[in-house]
């Protein structure tokens, strides 16, 4: 086989379009991995419609890839052809400079930027990664079903790990969808008292079974409050994409308590005077580089935790992304290559 398919964006807007292209040789450092799944992100509108200033097109979009290592090319070791492997937003690091030696791969000096947008990604059968980006896939896992824990996983699994929060503390995951519903899954899982938090009662049974212990409905009660009365919560692990959500309920903090915002939303106000008097804290959280998705994944193997997904073929790529934006996907979406 000397040809591939892709789902190029020729420029920002235009969508996606399928191209018939040749197999890519790995370069240095590089490996070519034969996709197997790719999950469908909100990120990616970033390439799809152009909202980061510097793109270069075209571009194919994706970075929740699983798949199978196909090629090596120079300088690459302790990996192998056959291997299966996993690429996630993080594009890959360079080991030598300032930040890598400090132990900050994910903020590379050399190697800024992001898979499906700055280097082309896994909305296709195949794709080249650098090796410093690849995760090992246990084989356990189902690629089309956790292909999803690449981005929505790792992303929740991470900031949970790095809340400050500590077995049986108070945890509040605001938002129960594409992100949400792992971040209740791994709460519990790390022994955490879960809280979910959102709008309405629709998703409260979901929510529950999935292992929440409690549940904030914010339309009818003050988000903050429901949290400050039951002691306060040691982290909100902050999954929604709307500001004034975010800030309803960061009064809900106990002391030293942290919003960790890994839902993008551009500008937040906070009560400056909220944070002082409990000395808490909010953080964003990046991801996590190509070591944290291989704990993710090996987490997630051996606590059966799960995504839920919709998935679609690749040249329904364009329908596929358009249910994610929608809103409407229960709860993740994911492109399967073959079959």
């Amino acid at each position: 086989m000397s040809k591939m398919r892709a789902m190029v964006v020729a420029k920002p807007g235009a969508g996606l379009t399928m191209e018939e292209r040749d197999l890519p040789e790995p370069r240095l450092h590089e490996v070519r991995v034969k996709v197997q799944a790719c999950g469908v992100c909100h990120s990616d509108s970033i390439t799809v419609e152009g909202i980061m200033p510097g793109l270069r097109y075209p571009r194919i979009p994706g970075h929740e890839v699983i798949g199978v290592i196909e090629a090596i090319g120079p300088d690459v070791e302790g990996w192998a052809v056959g291997a299966r492997v996993g690429v996630g937003w993080f594009g890959g690091a360079c080991g030598y400079c300032g930040n890598c030696r400090r132990g900050d791969a994910f903020a590379c000096e050399n190697m800024r930027g992001a898979t499906g947008v700055t280097r082309d990604g896994g909305y296709a059968t195949h794709m080249l990664a650098r090796a410093s980006a690849l995760a090992r896939v246990p084989d356990a896992l189902d690629s089309v079903e956790s292909a999803p824990l690449l981005c929505a996983g790792i992303t929740t699994f991470n900031a949970l790990r790095h809340c400050g929060a500590g077995p049986g503390d108070l945890v509040a995951i605001h938002g129960v969808g594409g992100l949400g519903h792992l971040g209740i899954q791994y709460a519990a899982r790390q022994g955490f008292r879960t809280v979910a938090v959102n709008r309405g009662r629709d998703k409260e049974q979901l929510a529950r079974s999935l292992g929440a212990h409690d549940y904030i409905d914010s339309a009818a009660d003050d988000p903050a409050k429901k949290l400050q009365a039951m002691g306060g919560a040691k982290a909100i692990i902050a999954t929604v994409t709307n500001a004034g959500a975010m800030q309803a309920i960061s009064g809900g903090l106990g002391p030293n308590g942290i919003l960790m915002v890994i839902g993008a939303v551009g500008a937040l106000t906070i009560d400056s005077l909220d944070l002082l008097n409990k000395r808490a804290a909010v953080k964003g959280w990046y991801s996590g580089t190509s070591a944290d998705s291989e704990d993710t994944l090996l987490f997630s193997q051996l606590h059966e935790i799960a995504s839920m997904n919709e998935v679609f073929p690749l040249e329904k790529a364009q329908e596929a992304y358009d249910r994610m934006m929608s809103g409407k996907a229960r709860f993740r979406v994911v492109l399967k290559m073959e079959g």
